[in-house]
C-alpha cells in the first residue's frame, strides 16, 4: 500500500511517500518559512525525484490536529485537494500520536509537547508494549490521549505514574518548557535527540497505515482538522458575547 503523508501541524513542514514498510522519500523543513510556501513545492519535488505517478497513491495521511491553526488548515486543505483529485481516502492521524511514534519501541514513557502558546502545550502520554508472538512488533498504548493543558498538569500526571517510570520528552515545546519541567518533575527524565524530536511525515504514514487497517479513514469531503480548542478570534468573539 502506498501512502502520501503530510504534516504541517507545527513549525516543521514534512511530506513523505511510504509504501508498505519502506520510506521511498521524505522531505522535512524547519526553517523560517510558512507552510503555504513550502508544502506544495516539497510535494512537487518528491514527485519529481521519485518519478511518482500520483494515481498510484492509495491514501493520503495527514496530521489532523491539534497544532497550529494555520498549519493544520494548510495541511488539511492540501490533503482534501489530493483526496478529491485522486479519489482516495484520507487517513486523519492525531498529531501528538504521530509525534510519539517517532520513538517507536522506546522502553520509556513518551511525552510529546508542542507549544500551544498562552502558557499551554499540546501533549499526551504513550508507552510502547512488545507483542507476545515471536517477531511481533510494538503496540503504542495511549496512557493519556492528546490534549491541550498547562505544562504543570502534564508533569503532575507523569509524577502520578510513579518513581519507577522514566519519561522521554520530545517536540518543539521542550526548548520553551525545559526549565519548568526540571522544576516540577519527580521522576527520571530525558529529552529526545535532534534526529527524532520533531514531526516527521514518515511517522504519520506508518501510524496512518495502522489506522487504515482499522478502518479509520474519511472521504475528502468529510475531513476537517481537529483543533482541540477555539481559535483566538473565536475566543475573543465569545468573550464579547457575540
Amino acid at each position: 500500500m502506498k501512502i502520501l503523508a503530510l504534516d504541517s501541524s507545527g513549525l516543521v513542514a514534512s511530506a513523505a511517500i511510504v509504501e508498505d514498510d519502506v520510506t521511498i522519500a521524505e522531505y522535512t523543513v524547519n526553517y523560517k518559512k510558512t507552510h503555504s510556501q513550502t508544502l506544495l513545492p516539497m510535494l512537487d519535488e518528491l514527485k519529481r525525484m521519485t518519478e511518482l505517478d500520483l494515481h498510484t497513491i492509495d491514501a493520503v495521511a495527514v496530521a489532523a490536529g491539534p497544532g497550529s491553526f494555520t498549519g493544520l488548515r494548510i495541511g488539511s486543505a492540501t490533503a482534501k485537494g489530493l483526496g478529491f483529485a485522486l479519489d482516495v481516502p484520507i487517513i486523519p492521524v492525531p498529531t501528538v500520536d504521530a509525534l510519539a511514534y517517532n520513538l517507536y519501541g522506546s522502553g520509556h514513557l513518551v511525552c510529546p509537547i508542542m507549544d500551544a502558546r498562552r502558557d499551554q502545550v499540546y501533549t499526551g502520554l504513550y508507552a510502547f508494549r512488545k507483542g507476545t508472538d515471536p517477531g511481533a512488533g510494538y503496540d503504542m498504548a495511549v496512557i493519556e490521549k492528546q490534549c491541550v493543558v498547562d505544562i504543570a498538569q502534564i508533569v503532575a500526571k507523569i509524577n502520578e505514574c510513579g518513581t519507577d517510570t522514566e519519561v522521554l520528552f520530545l517536540g518543539d515545546g521542550v526548548s520553551i518548557y525545559r526549565d519548568r519541567i526540571a522544576e516540577l518533575i519527580r521522576v527520571r527524565y530525558s529529552f529526545a535527540p535532534a534526529c527524532c524530536n520533531r514531526q516527521r511525515a514518515a511517522c504519520v504514514a506508518a501510524l496512518g497505515l495502522l489506522l487504515y487497517q482499522k478502518g479509520i479513514i474519511e472521504t475528502a469531503a468529510e475531513h476537517a482538522p481537529e483543533y482541540l480548542r477555539l481559535s483566538q478570534a473565536e475566543r475573543e468573539r465569545a468573550a464579547k458575547g457575540e
